[in-house]
């Protein structure tokens, strides 16, 4: 579709909510809010319209698709779901948690989603937009973050419009995103292993909870979207782990080290992860032709803070 000559924005009411699903259901494609970051949805089971994800990201083929759910039934239609995975989306499940599952054989998805690979990642959200839109649609849809591929994720209407603009048939507009960086997703081996394909809000501790022993974040082939070396990045050289910052730096702040701006003025790893894409478009439009950040803790959901960080800095 994509023939406007700019993005057409809805309010995420209930006559919003029905025009995205006519335009999703027609083929189209629509950036949804959801907890994480804005999505660009279209119908998993379409390959035009898997195709014209990839078109409008330009998105590498490689790279494989997170699809959204309503519900865990619709999910076991498309992906075999062992006891762990049916404790884990018990326990998660609407929220900001992917699993990598085998999938199932007949499950009617583009094979672009997969991108060749025999399994699929899934998630149920839980922002109201994104599971009104999933409800009206009636189908499982692929959506991954609102953006240019490999650019920063969007977390405000403003940023899908600044990034994509026209390649989108309609931006329906929710709010700022409440979470602000993408789902965890964690893949089940064989066996009884798990291992962290990307780390986020859901953090390795909650997941060794449920189920047992321990994962650290892979750098092996590529299963999930976020895996990529350079990810996330603001167009702009990006300096980690700085205390000050030099005159041509745009300087992002945290705790004590206030910055131009900063990603939590009180040190709250939550706050700073719902601010972090926020200040990432900031310091790109800044005239600082650089951008440095303060240190970041690792403890709990500082690990999916840097580990967006690196691949910024990639």
């Amino acid at each position: 579709m994509t023939g406007n000559s700019q993005a057409t924005i809805a309010t995420a009411d209930e006559a919003g909510i029905a025009r995205a699903a006519a335009v999703l259901l027609a083929g189209g494609l629509v950036a949804v809010p959801t907890e994480t970051v804005y999505g660009l949805a279209a119908r998993a089971d379409s390959d035009a319209a898997v195709a014209a994800i990839y078109r409008a990201k330009g998105r590498p083929d490689f790279n494989p698709l997170i699809v959204h759910v309503i519900d865990l039934a619709q999910a076991d239609e498309l992906a075999l779901f062992d006891e762990r995975a049916l404790r884990l989306a018990a326990e998660f499940w609407p929220g900001a948690l992917t699993l990598v599952l085998p999938r199932r054989t007949g499950a009617g998805l583009a094979a672009a989603v997969t991108a060749g690979l025999e399994t699929v990642a899934l998630r149920c959200p839980a922002h109201g937009a994104m599971r009104a839109v999933l409800a009206a649609a009636g189908l499982p849809l692929a959506a991954p973050s609102a953006n240019r591929s490999g650019g920063v994720s969007p977390t405000s209407a403003a940023h899908v419009v600044a990034s994509l603009g026209p390649k989108v048939d309609l931006v329906l507009d929710g709010g700022t995103c409440e979470a602000g960086i993408e789902s965890t997703i964690v893949a089940l081996r064989p066996g009884g292993g798990w291992q962290i394909l990307r780390p986020g809000p859901i953090t390795g501790a909650q997941l060794s909870a449920i189920l047992g022993g321990s994962s650290d974040v892979t750098a092996s082939g590529i299963e999930a979207p976020g895996q990529l070396a350079s990810h996330y990045a603001p167009g702009k050289p990006v300096r980690l782990n700085a205390p000050e910052a030099a005159a041509d730096e745009f300087h992002i702040g945290f705790g004590p080290v206030a910055g131009n701006v900063t990603l939590s003025a009180s040190g709250d790893l939550a706050e700073a992860a719902a601010r972090l894409y926020s200040v990432l478009h900031e310091g790109a439009s800044a005239e600082q032709p650089r951008i440095a950040v303060a240190p970041i803790p690792q403890d709990g959901i500082g690990a999916a803070i840097n580990d967006r960080l690196k691949r910024a800095a990639a």
